[in-house]
Parts: structure tokens; sequence; C-alpha cells
């Protein structure tokens, strides 16, 4: 693969008043004074977090003053993958670690949604309804290890609702209402959830969705439920059911009835304390459980340490519930920051709704995808001239790799002293591999490091580690988030199969990496996409690169497809923007940018117009799916179509493969 974009020249330095006063920083100095350990920088550490495993998980123990009702015998034993067992002996509760604060009157919550002004939430008053739905959970029986489910929207309900659930030591896990029912079904199924949460609808991009019909549907195919309890969110004064076939109803407002205290069961470091979920585009979804240690201690280090959240900070995340992103975001209440629910469409009524949003939450540290960044680059908005942005010190980018380009709009468009903290990382462990650090500088296209406790490194295809070249992004040391199991899995057989097929007793990721000599991280992609023609493999994200900076072109696809007499189809697939054309001259455009930018071995056999690329639900290009139906897979063993944002926009490509079958038959019968 070529190397991607570079500079020489930072786009963002920090200052020395925000290197002292960075919690990194901090937690330096307490490591010199405390143990005796001193790192000239943050590169030294980091090696020493992922060389002394042990002894830089045990520090942050200590360090975060972790609180626990019994201590551990010993951070690791058994230092290998799978079956890393850490902090044997410990006993606590994730939630308690949330209540630590001491300003009850400050807020925990800001929440806004297309429909409704901003309105905060004190810690009081958090701790009060957490306190009330968990002893509701406690009459309708849920226990410790019961599993509650939620199909809400990012509302302040579900953050009630999930603290509740684990200062019970039960076991949560939640679905965003946009999921159809199917999908819904086929992640709780495997639970065997005892109560459900759920809101009669939503709405979004100003078009209202009734998910009672849904619900019904869910409570017949989910057979372990005993009770659903309905916020009514589209009808706020509803308190009954009438006219729905729903059964075995809790209001909400029922629900916040109750008072009582809030007590805190203690559960061992490797408790479950929640369900996720592969996107489950290509067969049933995988129900990753993590623990609630695990978890505790990987969002203190990584929002703590690696995105210098502080007390007072105003945290935002664009998110639903259905991405691990939801996790993190509640996670920032840990540090004792305010979270900030947003619900709706980022595009409604256009895309300034989030900016917007920034202003008005007097937000610090904004969250958001590469996807969003580059619609806002496309779009031509100017976020910095429009809004008072004074309060915001750094943006977040995750979901796909930030192109050059998106670094240079932010700096450009939003803010020029503004840390931007480009990461990625995974549902499989809810947080980043490769993250930021507000001590370091910004490249343009670069991530600027490697996360504390993870050795990343990039393989080759004989398990060699090497810098500065393109590899499989691996991690060759646990880390206590990595899944305790997969639900329902015997002898961890996909367990194995999803992270240590390749490379034995290394995880492997299934992304391309490139680390520099400095340090930073250069993302490509997914490696099981990859094009890889006369023997030259290309990440997808270079292509994209290319192809979405022309004005006419919106989004884009590119998909390589070995064929059986040995030949390579590579179609690139535009969705254009209202008013072009994709013409001759359009096309030679492409492809001279192709040949000049990427490689001539890379230009596209065909440019295809759309209407829009298939997308899983947390937005992902769906590239291998739509590889295996242009392979001629049949639909239902290629995709789970209730996976898919846009179900309608496969319907393109299976037509497409009918005609590539039709037209390699007639030719065969030549």
């Amino acid at each position: 693969m070529p190397a991607a974009f570079e500079s020489t020249r930072p786009l963002w330095q920090p200052s020395i008043i925000q290197q002292e006063a960075a919690n990194i920083t901090k937690y330096r100095a307490w490591l010199a004074q405390e143990k005796g350990l001193v790192f000239a920088n943050r590169e030294e550490l980091w090696l020493w977090s992922v060389e002394q495993i042990e002894a830089f998980w045990g520090s942050l123990w200590d360090f975060f003053a972790i609180q626990a009702s019994r201590p551990y015998q010993t951070v690791l034993v058994e230092r290998k993958m799978p079956g890393a067992i850490w902090f044997p002996g410990a006993q606590l509760n994730y939630a308690e670690h949330i209540f630590r604060q001491t300003s009850p009157e400050r807020p925990a919550l800001l929440f806004q949604s297309e429909g409704r002004p901003l309105c905060e939430l004190s810690w009081a008053d958090l701790k009060r309804k957490v306190a009330a739905i968990a002893q509701t959970f406690r009459t309708l029986g849920v226990q410790r290890g019961d599993r509650v489910v939620a199909y809400l929207p990012n509302i302040p309900e579900a953050v009630i609702a999930f603290l509740a659930c684990a200062s019970l030591g039960a076991i949560w896990s939640s679905c965003s209402p946009d999921f159809g029912a199917s999908s819904v079904i086929e992640r709780f199924q495997q639970i065997e959830p005892r109560v459900l949460i759920a809101v009669d609808g939503y709405s979004y991009a100003g078009k209202i969705f009734d998910r009672r019909p849904i619900l019904v549907e869910l409570q017949q195919q989910l057979p372990t439920l005993q009770k659903t309890i309905l916020i009514p969110y589209l009808d706020t004064t509803a308190t009954t059911a009438t006219g729905s076939d729903l059964t075995q109803l809790l209001f909400w407002q029922e629900a916040l009835l109750p008072e009582a205290e809030l007590h805190f069961e203690q559960v061992p470091f490797a408790y479950p304390l929640w369900v996720l979920y592969s996107s489950g585009t290509t067969g049933l979804p995988k129900a990753i459980v993590q623990s609630q240690g695990g978890i505790l201690m990987e969002h203190l280090k990584v929002l703590a340490l690696e995105s210098d959240l502080k007390p007072g900070d105003r945290f935002f995340w664009f998110s639903t519930t259905g991405w691990m992103m939801w996790n993190l975001l509640v996670g920032s209440l840990l540090v004792g920051a305010t979270a900030l629910l947003y619900d709706g469409s980022p595009g409604y009524p256009d895309l300034n709704a989030l900016w917007s949003f920034a202003h008005e939450s007097g937000m610090t540290f904004f969250g958001t995808s590469a996807s969003y960044l580059s619609s806002c680059l496309k779009a031509e908005i100017e976020p910095g001239q429009r809004y008072d942005l004074s309060q915001l010190r750094a943006l977040g980018s995750t979901g796909s790799p930030l192109p050059p380009e998106g670094f240079l709009w932010v700096y450009e468009h939003v803010k020029s002293d503004l840390w931007l903290c480009s990461i990625s990382g995974g549902t499989d462990v809810c947080s980043a591999f490769v993250c930021g650090s507000i001590v370091l500088p910004v490249y343009a296209g670069e991530l600027q490091c490697r996360s504390l406790g993870a050795k990343v490194e990039a393989f080759d295809e004989s398990g060699q580690s090497f810098i500065d070249e393109v590899g499989e992004l691996v991690l060759t040391e646990p880390m206590p988030s990595m899944p305790l199991f997969f639900w329902n899995d015997p002898n961890n057989r996909r367990y194995l199969e999803s992270y240590f097929a390749v490379y034995p007793g290394i995880w492997r990721h299934g992304d391309w990496i490139r680390i520099t000599p400095r340090g930073s991280a250069i993302i490509y992609g997914r490696s099981d996409s990859t094009i890889n023609r006369m023997g030259i493999r290309m990440g997808s994200s270079e292509i994209y690169r290319v192809v979405e900076s022309f004005p006419e072109i919106v989004d884009s696809l590119i998909i390589g497809v070995e064929q059986a007499h040995g030949g390579y189809y590579l179609p690139l697939f535009v969705v254009l923007r209202p008013g072009a054309e994709l013409d001759e001259d359009l096309k030679q455009r492409l492809r001279t940018a192709l040949r000049t930018r990427i490689s001539p071995h890379h230009i596209p056999d065909e440019i295809l117009s759309i209407a829009e690329v298939p997308r899983t639900l947390s937005g992902k290009k769906l590239e291998v799916p739509i590889k295996k139906i242009l392979l001629g897979l049949p639909v239902e063993k290629a995709i789970s179509v209730d996976a898919l944002s846009n179900p309608q926009a496969i319907h393109f490509f299976l037509e497409l493969a009918s005609k590539r079958k039709q037209a390699d038959d007639k030719i065969g019968e030549e």
C-alpha cells in the first residue's frame, strides 16, 4: 500500500499550560512519587505500560482509588490470550464508582432532542431516580445475573435504567429503536431477558416512528420476559396502553415512585456488566460479554488519561444505544464529567444541528464520526463562524478513518486551537486501541498514539512485527476489557475464530494499520475488505479519500471481487451530489486521480452511480457482504438485512449480481 498523506509539520501542538494540567502528567508525577518510576515522555510510559502490564494496571487501581469491598489477590493470573484472569478476589460494583461524586447539584446529564429543548438532570436527581428504578427491579424479581434489556433512544431514562441494573449486579443490554424487530429479537433472544424497557416510538429527521407494534412482537418472541416498562416518549401523557396488544406493562412514571436508598451489589471483578453485539451483517450477532471490573478500569484509563476528561467537563459523543460509544459516553460519569445526550438525526434540520447543540450546552469535548465531519466539509458549513464554541477544547472522531482533508477542515472551519483526537478501537473491548493524547502534537491523517496498556503492533502474514509498514492490527498482550466470553458459545468456538484463528495467542482485530516512527498510527480500513489486485494490496479508505474529495461525490463504495477464472473485478460505486452527473468527463477525472494518487493497478473496471451506500446500523460501509453478493452468494447467507440502516440500498447490488451471473452463463454456453 502507498503511504498515506503525511505532513512534517503538526496542525496543532499543546501549550505548556495544557501539558502541565493534563491528567496524564499528574499520573506520571504520581508514578514518580509513589512508585519511583520516571518516564521522559509518553512513548516511554506506553512502552512500560505494555511490557510491565501487571505493574501498569495495578498502578491504575491505586491512582484511581478503586473502591472494593474485598481486595484483589494479584493483578493478573495467566498472562495469555484468551484466558487472562484479572484482579481475582476483588469484589466491587461499577455503578458505585459513578456515584462517588460530591457535587449533588451539578448537572450529571444534559439532554436535547429534535423536538425537545435542552434540559438537565442533577447528580442528586440521577441518584434518586436510579435508586427508585433499582427498587422497582427488585420488586419485579430482578437479581444478580438476570438480564435487563432496553429498546431505547439516547435519552436520560436509558442511563438511569442501566445504572440501576448495574447497581444490582444484573446484566444490561440495549438496542436502538431504529433496529427492526428481527434484529432486536436475534440479539435479545440469545440472552433470555427478564425485563424489557422500551419507548412507544421516536422521531428522526422530523418523522415519527411508532414502535408499539414491534414491542408486541418482542413480547411474543421473548418468552422469558416477565415485565415491560414502557416510556411514553411520543405520547408523554399516556398512562395506559389503550388500543394496544401489549401485556404485562408498567409505566416509567410508576417505576419511579418507590422511595429507596441506593445500594450496590458487590460482584467479582470478572462479573458480567453488559452484553454488546457485533454488527451481525453476515450471521447471528456475536453477544459480547464484558466485565464490571474490566470496563471500570478501561474507561477510567481511556477517559481520564487519554481523553483528559476532568470533573466539570461536558462530554458528548453522538451515538445511539446500539453502539459502544454510548457505553463510553455513560462512562464519562466515572470521572465526574457531565454526559451530554442527543437524540435525533445529526443532519436535521441540517448539518448544523450538533454544532448548535455544542453551542447551547457549553460542550467541552465533542465526539462524532469521521463520516459526519466529512459531510460537514462537503456541505461547506462554518461552525466556527456561526456558533460560540469558546468552551470547546477537544473534538473526537471515530467510526472510520478521518482523511487528512477532514483534519484540515476542522482547524480551518471549526476552531484553530482545538485538540483533534482521532481514535480507533472496537465494540470487542468497548474502547480504543489507538487514540489521542493532549500532550502530543496532531498531524493530518494520523492517530496520535497507541493507548496505554494496549500492545498494538502491525503484523505481516508470517506474524512478524514491523514499524512504518502496513500490516494487520494485532494485540500481543491481554487487556482487562477484552470479552469474558460470547453468550451461548460452546467451547468458545466463535470467540476463538473471531480473534485468534490467524495468529494463535495473538488478538487479530481485522484492521490495517501503519505505526509511524514517531509512534503515531494510520488506519487503512478493514483488512477483510482489502483491495488486492495483481498482488498489490490497498486499503479501501485510501481510495475513498481520493474519490470523495471530488465535489460531485458525497459517498462511495469500492469492492474487489476475485473471479472463478482468475480475473479480478473492481467496480467503484458513487453517490452523486444532487444535480451532478456521472458523465465520461467525471469518470475520466476519477480514473486519472486514482492512477496518479493511488496506483495504476487500482483503476476501477467500471464506475456506477448508486442512490446510497449500504451501511450497518452503526454507520459502517457494507464492503464484505456486498463482495459476497457479487460473488454470487445468496443474500440470506451474505447479509442480515435487518442489521442495515438502509436495507433498500442492497437491491442495486442484487440486480447487478444477477446481471453478471447471466452474462457469465451466456459466455459459458458460447
